[in-house]
């Protein structure tokens, strides 16, 4: 086995690097993959005032990557400057703390000319067009060119110089959809900039991704730009936000919590118009949604902060993707609150895509119907349905509609009082309810169409909403066991549950230790009942195991409240009678976060008359 022996030899003397070497190493830090490139590429091209970019790649940007921009262009002055390390126009008095660009290093253009094969063509105004070229970190001389007002950056056959590198690099596959995804950051960054992205692999010529400018960068402008980028959905099933703090302000889009995701892919977050990936920034995004989203989906989000230069530093990282608040905690609290805060007004809207994935199944049904044509009805047919399964009735149904059937939760003496019930109420945002089926499901009449709610889910959130008020409060109701219930677990589990036994008496759970492996459960929330007990503190154990590595408590009260609330809840499977359930809805109607469970899960989905009529061909 060989021995590879680091140590430095004494010989060696200290020397200066060579600037080809340097632009290598600088290189490695700055250009990962060609999605870097282009990053950095259409960055000075925004910094250079442009209102078109185009970009084109070829093999995943490993043979070619080619931007066109009508900035401001650069002079033959200017050009070979601009290939020297550290060499910007970015950077005013030489302020780290005022920085108003994308760029300001003045490594990307010497990097890339160290690497590959760089082709600078720019045309300043009263200077005309001009040509450079470097192959490698050798600089040609400068030749006069034809282009109009702007600059052309290609830079072919990446990584050349350092063939090391290709090995590292994905699929063309891969390199072309991290590329797609950083034009689609840009673009949303920069709405009043059109982009345009063509792949150009294999001599063909087929166009990615391509959006007009927008007149401003207002809210409006935002959303126009989101619907091109990330399509109608995100449009449809986003809230706007805006909200200020003293000097920063937080503007964007976030999406209910029933349009979540199943990675965070979907997550953009700007701080003064420049795109971040930062971590702290996840993590506030993930703690605003903690109330409404299961563990294992993420939510969709274009969020940004406009604050003073001053009060970021975004010198972190050569790729400037991570960024640093003076006041962490301050921003991190904007998020959350203010999210928490326009989700809460607008939680009784359900995801678009869930109305559109139900009418999708009901279409699909409709398509499997046999025709009538074709059946033969005979004596036994009027107790089968469409697809010739068994219908069940609670009582028999006449032919010709002689008399209508009453599902079990009506209970109008008149068809008078129903009227006026529907009459009273269908203006309501969740409609009059009409019926229940399914032993879970109400459905409600409103002026636009139908609601079909989730009881179960519904009373849920209504109960944890509750419940948090209360233990705000400290005023959770609880009820003595006459008889304590006593449970059997393990050494482990005896421990966390006595280490957040004071935490669990306020929320209405009174537990002892009895004996060496078993717990004494004597006070329980008055909503709950004593069958439930077991489960629920079986429940609450896995839910504090899993948050064992939570740096807030509020996660494992909420944790904790979330799992009362769900045993506490109207079970699925009780009948409710009318009252019961308007009662229910318009209590929804007024309570925050209504519109899914605690899970994450929807209370409720609409469908609008027109969708129903398109369903039977009226339309």
């Amino acid at each position: 086995m060989n021995k590879y022996d680091h140590k430095i030899s004494q010989k060696n003397v200290i020397k200066q690097l060579d600037e080809t070497v340097i632009n290598k190493i600088a290189a490695g830090e700055v250009v990962e993959r060609p999605a870097s490139a282009v990053k950095e590429l259409i960055e000075n091209s925004i910094d250079a005032g442009c209102s078109d970019i185009t970009i084109e790649v070829a093999d995943g940007g490993k043979t070619l990557i080619r931007v066109i921009d009508d900035g401001l262009g650069m002079s033959d002055i200017d050009l070979p400057i601009a290939l020297r390390r550290h060499a910007t126009s970015k950077l005013l008095n030489d302020n780290l703390l005022n920085i108003n660009s994308f760029g300001f290093r003045g490594e990307a253009l010497p990097s890339l000319g160290a690497v590959g094969r760089l082709r600078i063509i720019s045309h300043n105004e009263g200077n005309g067009a001009h040509e450079i070229n470097v192959n490698g970190g050798k600089i040609s001389d400068i030749k006069p060119a034809a282009r109009t007002l702007g600059t052309t950056i290609e830079l072919r056959d990446l990584f050349y110089a350092t063939p090391a590198r290709l090995k590292f690099l994905r699929s063309t596959k891969s390199e072309l959809k991290a590329i797609t995804d950083t034009v689609k950051g840009l673009s949303i960054s920069t709405p009043n900039i059109a982009f345009t992205l063509i792949d150009k692999t294999g001599g063909k010529s087929r166009k990615i991704l391509q959006v007009q400018k927008e007149k401003d960068v207002s809210l409006a402008s935002i959303k126009n730009r989101l619907s091109r980028v990330l399509g109608q959905d995100f449009s449809k099933n986003s809230i706007s936000i805006d909200v200020t703090r003293e000097d920063v302000n937080l503007t964007g889009y976030v999406c209910l919590p029933t349009y979540a995701r199943a990675s965070n892919a979907m997550q953009y977050f700007f701080v003064n118009s420049r795109q971040v990936r930062d971590k702290q920034l996840i993590g506030a995004l993930r703690a605003a949604y903690s109330d409404f989203m299961p563990r294992d989906r993420f939510p969709a989000a274009a969020i940004y902060i406009n604050c003073r230069p001053d009060f970021v530093d975004v010198n972190v990282h050569p790729g400037k993707s991570e960024v640093r608040f003076r006041d962490p905690q301050g921003i991190r609290s904007l998020i959350v609150t203010g999210i928490r805060q326009v989700i809460a007004i607008e939680g009784h809207r359900s995801s678009s895509t869930l109305s559109t994935a139900a009418l999708g199944a009901m279409r699909e049904q409709t398509h499997q119907m046999p025709s009538a044509n074709n059946e033969q009805v005979t004596k036994n047919s009027k107790n089968m349905d469409y697809n010739g399964n068994k219908r069940f009735f609670t009582r028999d149904v006449e032919p010709a509609f002689q008399e209508t059937w009453k599902p079990s939760a009506r209970d109008f003496q008149t068809k008078d009082e129903h009227a006026n019930f529907i009459e009273e109420f269908e203006s309501f945002p969740l409609g009059a309810p009409i019926a229940q089926f399914g032993a879970n499901y109400i459905i409600s009449q409103n002026e636009d169409g139908i609601v079909i709610i989730d009881q179960h889910a519904a009373h849920e959130r209504l109960v944890y909403e509750k419940l948090k008020e209360q233990a705000k409060d400290n005023k959770i109701e609880v009820q003595a066991l006459l008889v304590p219930e006593i449970l059997e677990f393990s050494e482990p589990e005896i421990l966390v549950l006595i280490e957040y036994k004071d935490n669990l008496s306020k929320y209405g759970l009174k537990l002892n230790q009895f004996g060496i492996n078993s717990i004494a459960v004597q006070e329980i929330p008055a909503i709950l009942n004593s069958e439930n007990i077991k489960k629920l503190i079986f429940d609450i154990l896995d839910e504090l195991t899993d948050l064992e590595n939570s740096d807030t408590l509020e996660k494992k009260i909420n944790a904790v409240l979330s799992r009362i609330a769900c045993h506490g809840s109207i079970r699925s499977g009780r009948m409710l009678r009318t009252e019961e359930m308007n009662s229910l809805l318009r209590e929804m109607e007024n309570t925050p976060n209504s519109g899914q469970c605690n899970h994450g899960r929807p209370t409720h989905i609409s469908i609008r008359m027109s969708d129903i009529e398109r369903l039977f061909g009226r339309r």
